[in-house]
């Protein structure tokens, strides 16, 4: 498949967001409808929302809805809904925000041909090791940056969980891992993940070389496409996905159940 343009369609953007759930598994999955119900103890909270994928009548869309909130109250904790206008239900976030679930965490969902990533690519950038599991060295940089306090074990445990293949980008400086990424291969697509560069290392270019790298074991592995999720006020990621060729496909948001129902409104996010 060649991935020449920004991809637009709804399709796409269920198929990549789908790519993602497997990249990022959860430890329990149901499925209803075309809906994935997702929980994990992971530090990444967005990996335990659910996937509202497809058309559903105003219905059908409350009984599942309904069916979500049992499924999460059963672990006891607040349903949260990935909302992408234009793959789900096109009264989903209407109908969430009047049972008074709270609008938060604008992401952005972008794509990038495998060759002009790999075109980014510096001839005196740092050292990049690829590997097809995370190191201790990799573990200790990611869990640097994004830990935030939580158990290394889980996010050891969520990687374990990946079937598709994966590669583990590490930049050196000297014998010293400063930044790291990682790559899952899935279906003619490879999605970039778990990007993180030490405070100290920051603005020397590393996270551009491991995007290069990342690229070119995705063009080994037969795939034209590169995609991410990233925050939407990520100014400094959102800068170094620019510059390495990422387009925004979509903007999307996320619904989460409120303890106090009070229904709220926020324009939309929209598929571009």
């Amino acid at each position: 498949m060649l991935v020449s343009s920004v991809p637009r369609s709804p399709e796409t953007v269920r198929g990549l967001q789908e790519r993602a759930a497997r990249a990022l598994p959860a430890e329990h999955v149901d499925h209803v409808g075309g809906w994935w119900l997702r929980r994990s103890a992971s530090s990444s909270w967005w990996i335990g929302t659910v996937l509202p994928h497809g058309d559903a009548s105003q219905d059908e869309l409350v009984r599942m809805i309904s069916a979500a909130e049992r499924f999460y109250a059963g672990f006891g904790v607040a349903t949260r809904f990935q909302v992408s206008p234009g793959a789900c239900p096109a009264d989903l976030d209407a109908t969430l925000a009047g049972r008074g679930y709270r609008w938060n965490s604008p992401m952005s969902l972008r794509t990038a041909p495998v060759a002009d990533v790999q075109a980014q690519a510096r001839p005196d950038g740092p050292g990049i090791r690829l590997n097809e599991t995370p190191t201790p060295a990799w573990l200790q940089v990611w869990y640097a940056v994004h830990g935030h306090d939580s158990d290394p074990q889980i996010e050891r445990e969520m990687l374990g969980r990946i079937t598709q293949p994966s590669a583990y980008a590490s930049a050196l400086e000297g014998d010293e891992v400063i930044a790291v990424g990682r790559a899952v291969a899935d279906a003619g697509w490879a999605g970039v993940f778990g990007m993180a560069t030490l405070p100290e290392a920051r603005g020397r270019g590393a996270a551009r070389d491991i995007l290069a790298s990342l690229a070119g074991w995705a063009a080994a592995q037969g795939t034209d496409g590169m995609y991410l999720q990233v925050e939407g006020d990520n100014d400094p990621a959102l800068h170094l996905y620019d510059r390495t060729c990422f387009t925004e496909v979509c903007g999307y948001h996320y619904r989460t159940e409120s303890p106090s129902p009070t229904p709220d409104s926020h324009p939309d996010s929209r598929c571009r």
